[in-house]
């Protein structure tokens, strides 16, 4: 970096926590929260070399030089755990480090957050499946999940699976398929380097939430007739438009909110009784009327169309998790008690 000016508080004070003896530095990380710490070591993970006098600029801000005169011009992981172990021990260094690996490695392929999903598909057309999976389970699940859908159906099939039983990516390994794919897609932005565990089940269950119906019966078909185990264990997990009766009142309320009436009709259409119940107790008096309206006209529909609107209502529900305006508790979570 050229310009201090140009430098985030956060950095400028990792600059400075890089000039520091370990010690003293983990003196200093030990007076801050946890969080405050990660950020700050965030930092110095991503400064991995820092220009003298940007450095030197930084410090003049401080009141509390080093005699030294010698400024330290590397970061890296290596430094920000070796500051981590010291402040707060091993252990907790441990999860600090995890979630900032994670933090770390998902910037790596920011680049495509506004690349099309088709040009992916075409960037990716020609890799291997586990290749493709590192680079979904990286991106946003409703972009993943549209990216997926438009690979060859067995193609889709030998990703989910890679996705699903993937573990632990190295840095290596993230920052060469990032660089190429980078490249392939003619991005200008180098990517952050970093590390994690990025692939599993549920990875997998959020994008194949946000895919259309056949994109879903196709993906579980295929991995059902490769691995029923995983099949079952995805199947599992899934969020369906029943289990609308489990949401908080105030949750089922935001989830209706947004989703247009006939949709909402069409959902409707042969569901379960508990689930009627639910939906009917959570709209307004003028909206009740509004759906039995369009209920009652609807006539004979196609199930594909009625699976169509709930995964509407699904992939609705999983962008409101997403922003956090609601919160859906899994099978396996504990219950709240007042």
């Amino acid at each position: 970096m050229s310009a201090v000016r140009a430098v985030t508080g956060t950095q400028k004070a990792a600059m400075v926590l890089m000039q520091l003896d370990q010690d003293r530095a983990a003196e200093i990380l030990r007076q801050l929260s946890e969080a405050e710490a990660e950020e700050i070591v965030a930092e110095i993970v991503r400064l991995r070399r820092v220009e003298p006098a940007a450095a030197e600029e930084a410090l003049a801000e401080f009141h509390e030089l080093t005699t030294s005169g010698r400024r330290r011009t590397r970061g890296g992981m290596e430094v920000a755990v070796g500051l981590l172990e010291s402040s707060f021990g091993a252990e907790r260094a441990a999860g600090v480090v995890g979630r900032l690996a994670s933090t770390v490695a998902g910037k790596s392929f920011e680049f495509l957050d506004t690349v099309e999903p088709g040009q992916i598909q075409t960037v990716l057309e020609h890799e291997l499946p586990q290749t493709i999976a590192l680079v979904l389970a990286h991106l946003k699940p409703e972009r993943a999940s549209t990216v997926l859908a438009g690979l060859a159906p067995e193609t889709r099939t030998d990703v989910a699976q890679c996705i699903a039983t993937m573990g632990a990516a190295t840095p290596e390994a993230v920052s060469v398929v990032a660089e190429t794919i980078k490249i392939r897609a003619g991005a200008v932005a180098a990517p952050d380097r970093g590390a994690s565990r990025i692939g599993g089940i549920q990875p997998l269950v959020d994008i194949i939430n946000r895919a259309d119906v056949s994109t879903e019966r196709e993906l579980l078909d295929g991995l059902e007739s490769r691995d029923p185990a995983l099949a079952e264990e995805v199947r599992a997990r899934m969020l369906t438009f029943a289990d609308i009766v489990n949401f908080e009142r105030r949750d089922v309320q935001q989830v209706l909110r947004g989703i247009d009436s006939a949709v909402l009709a069409l959902a409707m259409k042969g569901a379960a009784e508990a689930v009627i119940t639910v939906i009917r107790a959570n709209v307004s008096e003028r909206n009740r009327e509004i759906l039995d309206d369009e209920i009652r006209g609807m006539g004979p529909v196609r199930m594909s169309q009625v699976e169509e609107a709930r995964a509407e209502v699904v992939r609705a529900i999983r962008d409101l998790e997403a922003q956090g305006t609601i919160t859906i508790m899994r099978g396996e979570e504990d219950e709240i008690v007042d």
